[in-house]
């Protein structure tokens, strides 16, 4: 039976998150699989937003996290939670939790997180944009989930391709690639329909169990590890996503998670800005030039030392490209082509003139670092 919808009551065999705070990975066993409270498969939406697009989300600007964690912990007897684990590329893997661990899955993603922001109102926190802040202390940090690109994808994988998300038991052997842990919690709104919010935290596969090299203590001796995998859950708060907002409890730990430098973004898009008010550029299908830079440290750095207003213009750039027989492709109106980030490279390299043909043996030459000479002073040596 495919039933990965967990509402309050979860029991299966594919994950056991154990009560000392261990998650065990394990294969499917049919023939052992507990389907008391199961739900059946034709129950279960297309899509877990097919109930919650019913509610009516405040505006981000609008958003209160304090009247949210209220309201959660009001709610927190009617909250149903699902998991699932996500790969380095993002991409999330349902995973099943045993009946007896609902309780410590609420209470350490949930209720840590609510609590924390309850408890410490009190005590004066504040909730700041990241954007506009560093590290205070007594504060958490929000941004738009529009920011940050890779948990946008993340829960749009979860939101509108959930029958598309594989079970995590069905690629254990990927295990060692798994960089983190999502959990789905849905309740009732206040004026019908469905809420539907996300803690995510980091967890390190390489710290994992592996039952082919760990043994258990069972009571006085040794016995072979029973799980596949075993791994402690994070206890401590680190991001939580509510409609359009990421809650920041962690700076380091949300920008290792999601990989979100945001100043290198800002740069970024300045400079894509610049570059695109300056030469006409085409991209493939699907891609942008923001997205090509994101990420792209070295060709961020390269670019914000140039002045990209005083850089040679486009014609000149085409023409430099073809003196060094360089596969710079263009349209028909001119515009230079971009079909991934190898063009994109020749591109910002072809601005900072970093391509050389040798005047002794004639052979190009891509240039990985220079420094610039000063004026020479009086006559040459040989006149």
């Amino acid at each position: 039976m495919d039933n990965e919808q967990i509402n309050g009551d979860a029991t299966n065999n594919d994950v056991t998150i154990e009560t000392d705070v261990v998650m065990e990975v394990a294969t499917d066993d049919t023939t052992n699989q507990d389907t008391t409270n199961t739900t059946p498969t034709s129950a279960l939406p297309d899509t877990p937003t097919e109930s919650a697009n019913q509610s009516t989300s405040l505006p981000p600007a609008s958003f209160d996290v304090f009247h949210w964690a209220n309201e959660v912990d009001e709610m927190k007897n009617n909250v149903s939670v699902e998991l699932f684990l996500f790969n380095k590329n993002y991409t999330p893997y349902r995973v099943r939790y045993s009946d007896q661990l609902t309780a410590s899955v609420k209470a350490l993603f949930m209720q840590e997180a609510t609590g924390y922001i309850i408890k410490e109102a009190d005590k004066g926190l504040e909730c700041r944009e990241y954007e506009k802040s560093d590290g205070e202390e007594k504060v958490i940090y929000r941004t738009k989930l529009t920011n940050v690109g890779r948990a946008e994808t993340l829960i749009h994988l979860i939101e509108h391709e959930y029958r598309d998300i594989d079970s995590m038991s069905d690629h254990i052997d990927e295990f060692k690639k798994i960089k983190g842990i999502i959990a789905r919690f849905t309740y009732p709104g206040n004026e019908g329909g469905t809420k539907t919010f996300y803690i995510a935290k980091g967890i390190s596969a390489s710290a994992a169990l592996k039952g082919g090299s760990s043994w258990e203590l069972n009571g006085e001796g040794f016995e072979p590890f029973s799980a596949e995998v075993a791994l402690k859950m994070p206890d401590d708060n680190q991001v939580a996503i509510v409609d359009d907002n990421v809650i920041i409890f962690n700076q380091t730990k949300f920008e290792n998670l999601f990989q979100y430098d945001y100043k290198s973004q800002v740069i970024a898009d300045a400079k894509a800005k610049e570059l695109s008010d300056k030469y006409k550029l085409s991209f493939a299908e699907g891609l942008t030039l923001n997205g090509l830079l994101q990420d792209k440290k070295p060709l961020v750095k390269k670019l914000q030392a140039l002045d990209i207003a005083e850089e040679m213009p486009q014609d000149k750039l085409i023409d430099y490209a073809d003196e060094m027989q360089l596969e710079l492709m263009t349209d028909d109106d001119g515009s230079i082509i971009i079909m991934d980030d190898k063009d994109l490279t020749m591109f910002v390299n072809l601005l900072s003139e970093d391509y050389y043909i040798s005047p002794v043996n004639g052979r190009r030459y891509e240039i990985k670092s220079k420094k610039l000479l000063s004026e020479p002073e009086g006559e040459p040596p040989r006149g």
